[in-house]
């Protein structure tokens, strides 16, 4: 399958827009398949080799929550959330680029357990990038040097779960040095995965706790809920109707409120103004029961 994607040569005529803006751009471009959708807004998603389950969840959720925006991820392809968000990306139909810190021939693509992960890359639609040769085996060096490279094609850089110090660190300081938006996910004060994000948000980056602080930060408006547009869910105000046609009136009340993901402490406050808290998580406990809602992050979200 590698085969059908051959590798070429882009000079820096050729490059993506912004990465033709950086101080420091590589001299060429080598690529399989295809560079970012210039329509699209280009957000880099990296993060630690060693997550924990907390930064896997995040990731999937963050970037399922994105799913139907014009939006490509890049990442490393590393072992880690740099793996994670690929998949990630690929589950929500988004395109997804990768930059490997090694040369992009079928020998020497690193990580070789990543190579399934690359082809599918490809095949729906997205690419591999590097400057370096072919044939050149990753090393040390070549991981930092790479990541000017995806910070560079990026409108905006989200780290999920950070060490203090990382790369992922080095690359947060590039795309300041870029002008690039830099997001953080917060997490447990109590876990060293989350030291270096939490330096982040204290050096001033965009703390992300959902989708739409990612969205907000890109640029893009909340869609119309007039019942003729369609919502970030792609479902329609008739579609909604119907699906939820046998719900009580509390049910449709508290489901309304959740076209948005609130924490349940929230929910719980908006609704105790029209029913008690012991009724207010029977109602929540029928919801799941019914798959109508889950309960993932910390937020509670429609099914």
């Amino acid at each position: 399958m590698f085969e059908k994607y051959p590798i070429h040569i882009l000079g820096k005529d050729k490059f993506p827009p912004l990465l033709k803006e950086i101080n420091d751009p590589p001299d060429l471009l080598y690529i399989r398949g295809a560079l970012p959708n210039p329509e699209n807004k280009v957000l880099a998603v990296i993060g630690s080799r060693k997550h924990s389950s907390y930064g896997k969840d995040v990731c999937e959720e963050l970037i399922d929550g994105l799913r139907g925006y014009p939006i490509t991820i890049v990442s490393g392809l590393a072992l880690g959330m740099d793996g994670l968000a690929h998949k990630a990306a690929l589950s929500a139909k988004l395109q997804t680029i990768a930059v490997p810190g090694s040369g992009l021939s079928e020998e020497m693509l690193y990580p070789h357990s990543h190579f399934n992960l690359a082809e599918k890359i490809l095949e729906a639609g997205g690419g591999l990038l590097s400057e370096y040769p072919p044939e050149l085996q990753a090393a040390p060096w070549t991981f930092p040097q790479r990541n000017r490279i995806m910070a560079g094609l990026s409108h905006a850089i989200l780290i999920i779960e950070a060490r203090r110090p990382s790369g992922t660190l080095i690359t947060a300081r590039l795309a300041t040095d870029y002008n690039r938006d830099v997001l953080a996910v917060p997490g447990s004060i109590f876990s060293d995965a989350s030291a270096g994000s939490h330096f982040l948000i204290k050096s001033g980056a965009i703390p992300i706790t959902s989708s739409a602080d990612i969205l907000a930060a890109l640029g893009f408006e909340k869609k119309d809920e007039d019942g003729e547009k369609e919502d970030k869910r792609g479902v329609d105000q008739t579609l909604f109707s119907q699906k939820y046609q046998d719900c009580s009136k509390d049910e449709l009340l508290a489901i309304e409120l959740l076209r948005s993901p609130m924490s349940r402490d929230e929910l719980v406050r908006t609704l105790a103004s029209t029913m008690p808290v012991s009724q207010i998580n029977i109602l929540l406990s029928l919801l799941e029961i019914k798959g109508l809602i889950k309960e993932s992050v910390g937020l509670i979200r429609l099914v």
